[in-house]
């Protein structure tokens, strides 16, 4: 089969090796979609700690089933399915707890287990067992799919927020995530919802896909203090950073209402991930910091029914269309404020 193989940082090769062969408890995938997320940018320049080289990477990935394991109980070829990629291993403390993306030995596809920049991925058996293969939907296409993967990250980054009705709530980062916390938060019912961004591109992307109430360019006012003005002088009640920014996590402490939730979506990079805290703002005004990690199965699922039931967007997030030969290109597209999503084919559409 065909694969682009991450041999060492920023060198991808585009190679045939042997297709894998499921075992009794695993399962094969055609892979359909992949999209890059920032995360895989990430791991082409830096390389990461869970990953050794060489590796395929990829984990926002949807395909069909092609062959199945013969332990394998409740799939058949043919199924068109959405891989959650963090794989739980559902006996620790916190998988008994339901929060499997917390696992004590939680492994991923894309960093354990090779992912989807190949013709074919194979599912392994912890995943099958823990509910990482969901079915998608009637009517809902394999680009869809693919996506339900950062929405999934969105639902567990707004139930840690606890966004809820008559809530303002402001993002800061208009890109992928940052547009879908915008879509999510008006579905919850929050009451206003605030955009702080300075690229003028992204503001006006995320005015006509997500049509926040109050739009801010931080780069040509004070954010904080427009949130000031929108919210009375109390602040804001949730405050999401969907943007890798340390600036934008420090200004956060100070837009955030008393008693409200500031949570930290976006992580930093590793080697600058500390930021001025005054923790006299905390005392004072008994507000939460909060950051999200991945997601669950369960988030996954959820995703693919709100994508398909038409209450959350992704397909209008798609800025670029690529085949799997054209990977590299794809990296250094997404560097660009002008992409938003690119999906990967590693077949000829």
């Amino acid at each position: 089969m065909k694969a682009a193989i991450l041999n060492d940082v920023e060198y991808v090769r585009m190679v045939q090796v042997v297709k894998p062969k499921p075992s009794a408890t695993e399962i094969l995938i055609k892979v359909k979609a992949c999209s890059i997320c920032t995360t895989d940018v990430k791991i082409y320049h830096y390389g990461h700690k869970l990953m050794v080289f060489p590796r395929i990477i990829g984990h926002e990935v949807s395909g069909e089933i092609v062959e199945i394991g013969n332990s394998v109980q409740g799939y058949k070829t043919g199924d068109r399915v959405a891989v959650a990629p963090a794989i739980p291993c559902g006996k620790c403390y916190y998988c008994r707890r339901g929060t499997q993306n917390m696992c004590l030995n939680l492994t991923a596809i894309g960093y354990h287990y090779d992912g989807g920049f190949a013709e074919y991925m194979l599912i392994p058996e912890d995943a099958v067992k823990n509910g990482c293969v969901n079915q998608i939907p009637s009517g809902l296409s394999f680009e869809e799919a693919a996506l339900a993967e950062p929405l999934a990250c969105v639902i567990n980054g707004q139930e840690l927020s606890h966004i809820d009705l008559d809530d303002i709530v402001v993002v800061i980062g208009a890109g992928p995530m940052g547009c879908i916390h915008l879509q999510l938060a008006k579905i919850k019912g929050a009451k206003k919802i605030v955009l702080v961004e300075v690229c003028e591109e992204r503001i006006e992307f995320a005015r006509a896909f997500a049509c926040p109430e109050v739009v801010i360019n931080s780069s040509h006012e004070d954010s904080i203090e427009r949130i000031k003005e929108e919210t009375e002088g109390r602040g804001a009640d949730r405050v999401i950073v969907a943007c890798a920014n340390r600036k934008a996590q420090q200004d956060s402490l100070r837009m955030v209402s008393p008693r409200g939730i500031i949570n930290f979506f976006g992580g930093l990079p590793q080697n600058r991930s500390f930021i001025e805290f005054d923790s006299n703002l905390v005392h004072y005004n008994e507000f939460y910091v909060v950051g999200t990690h991945g997601s669950t199965p369960y988030h996954n699922k959820l995703a693919l029914e709100l994508i398909s039931q038409g209450k959350v967007k992704v397909k209008e997030l798609i800025t670029h269309r690529l085949p799997l030969e054209k990977l590299e290109e794809g990296f250094k597209i997404m560097q660009s404020l002008e992409t938003m999503k690119i999906l990967v084919y590693p077949y000829t559409k």
